[in-house]
């Protein structure tokens, strides 16, 4: 009798331990079995009764069911805000200071109150588009990490520009002037390898990208007077 008894109590058990999650886990289970791969967070969407998933650096909504998933942009319609973008920027976010400062370029400008960190490529050309219109910004710290994503060569000029006298200007002259670093590579360039690890733990695929001090990160070359906004705007966290 006890035997039969057993798979009902487990049956049960399973039953009770599902009624204890919430609908938010519920949903998280149900999607990482459909995707096959983690789901970071669930939390209520604020429209039509969705749920928001958060995995893999993207969003998408689900109902609750699980039945439907739907990839794209929530928009209110009212104040004409994209509420996935907003959503985005709060989960994409960082902690300003704990970034590895020691591992970037610094440059200070006036003051240097405001503070703005770029994860560049010193190949990459919109990075190079970016750099001339933020040669126009004043009263800033700029705190550049180079990361070569784009190849072997990019790697190279990293690593030939950590390697000289004057970092920044050795930057600068190659950024704006297209100046060739000098020939040297052979310092200690751990930082450099931090700084690629650093970009992949943070899904950072593309440059240029910008952080700003309350963590809120700009991906692509942002627009100078956008730039010159956040600097005003940002508090740090």
């Amino acid at each position: 009798m006890f035997k039969k008894c057993i798979p009902l109590l487990l049956g049960l058990c399973a039953f009770a331990a599902q009624a204890a999650l919430s609908d938010e886990e519920k949903v998280r289970k149900a999607v990482e079995m459909a995707l096959g791969g983690k789901v970071e967070s669930v939390t209520k969407a604020p429209a039509l009764g969705l749920y928001e998933v958060y995995s893999s650096g993207q969003i998408l909504y689900v109902d609750e069911k699980v039945t439907t998933m739907v990839f794209g942009a929530l928009v209110d319609v009212k104040t004409k805000k994209n509420l996935t973008d907003e959503r985005l920027k709060k989960l994409t976010a960082i902690k300003f200071s704990d970034l590895p400062f020691d591992h970037a370029i610094k440059q200070v400008r006036g003051d240097g109150k405001r503070q703005l960190a770029t994860f560049e490529d010193p190949n990459c050309g919109y990075c190079k588009r970016l750099h001339k219109e933020m040669q126009k910004l004043d009263n800033v710290t700029i705190y550049t990490f180079m990361i070569g994503i784009l190849g072997e060569d990019s790697q190279k000029k990293a690593k030939q520009i950590w390697c000289s006298a004057d970092r920044a200007k050795t930057w600068n002259d190659w950024m704006i002037q297209g100046k060739t670093p000098p020939a040297k590579d052979d310092c200690d360039t751990a930082a450099l390898d931090k700084n690629m690890q650093f970009a992949q733990t943070q899904r950072i695929t593309g440059t240029p990208t910008l952080f700003f001090v309350d963590g809120e990160r700009i991906p692509g070359a942002a627009p100078l007077p956008q730039i010159e906004e956040k600097l005003n705007s940002a508090k740090a966290k």
